[in-house]
């Protein structure tokens, strides 16, 4: 059976089980580097903010106001509707969660304050990376079933641009566990661990799209709204919170370029 003939949610789950994998692949430069440095950690921060935002516009929001024109519904209604649930919904998660920043030292955990060891603080935060990039995934898979105005090769291009971002993902929390003590097994496997919860938000978004074919329009600027939350919120200023600003801008925008290209190209 060929791809484009499984379902959309069995679809979206092998497509996030490759974004998993690629982190996996990032998270196993731990066992070949020794450390990695801080201009390193910032050009992959700003390349993976460049992916978010280009995966938001062209593969979530464009989309969304396509299918509610098509819909005879006014395009920015749902789109502004669904971006400002995705960020709330980030908003609340981001003042929940406990979690740690890479390159950050302890006193600036966010979240609820909780006695978890660092290296499950790192996790955390990666994993609130994840959770709007899983749900961007299966929202896309779905709305191809849905007949949601894209197609499925563009939503295979959104899978591929969030699996090049988290290769370098996987390093930038593999490499700092291992600093914090970890051996580099335990680094290894919590680095790809926090990219477990994408294959769980990819079924869910693909479930809700094809269980609820009104919803679509809100549930991709739903995503995106949570993607930008997490770019502006948390990505964008820890890749400029050093002195290597150039290099994570130019990151930043070679992530946004390829991302554009990708969307472009094959959708």
């Amino acid at each position: 059976m060929q791809f484009s003939e499984l379902s959309p949610i069995l679809q979206a789950l092998l497509a996030t089980i490759f974004t998993w994998l690629m982190t996996a692949i990032g998270a196993s430069f731990v066992f070949f580097m020794k450390g990695m440095s801080r201009r390193v950690l910032d050009l992959m921060l700003g390349f993976a903010a460049g992916v978010m935002i280009a995966a938001s516009v062209w593969s979530l929001l464009l989309p969304a106001m396509d299918l509610a024109e098509s819909d005879g519904i006014t395009p920015w209604m749902p789109a502004l509707a669904g971006f400002a649930l995705g960020g709330l919904f980030l908003f609340v998660v981001d003042r929940i969660l406990p979690h740690l920043h890479p390159g950050l030292s302890s006193e600036h955990t966010e979240g609820l304050q909780v006695s978890w060891s660092r290296s499950t603080l790192l996790v955390a935060a990666i994993t609130l990376h994840n959770i709007p990039e899983g749900l961007a995934v299966g929202v896309a898979f779905g709305a191809v079933a849905a007949d949601g105005g894209t197609n499925l090769a563009a939503a295979v291009a959104l899978a591929i641009g969030i699996g090049i971002q988290n290769l370098p993902e996987g390093t930038a929390v593999s490499m700092p566990l291992r600093g914090s003590g970890l051996s580099r097994r335990k680094a290894f496997f919590y680095g790809q661990l926090s990219a477990v919860v994408e294959p769980v938000a990819a079924v869910i978004g693909a479930a809700l799209v094809t269980l609820a074919r009104p919803i679509l329009p809100y549930t991709l600027a739903f995503a995106a709204g949570a993607m930008i939350y997490v770019v502006v919120e948390e990505v964008i200023p820890e890749s400029q919170s050093g002195s290597n600003t150039d290099l994570a801008t130019g990151g930043a925008m070679a992530g946004f370029a390829i991302m554009m290209l990708l969307d472009v190209a094959l959708g």
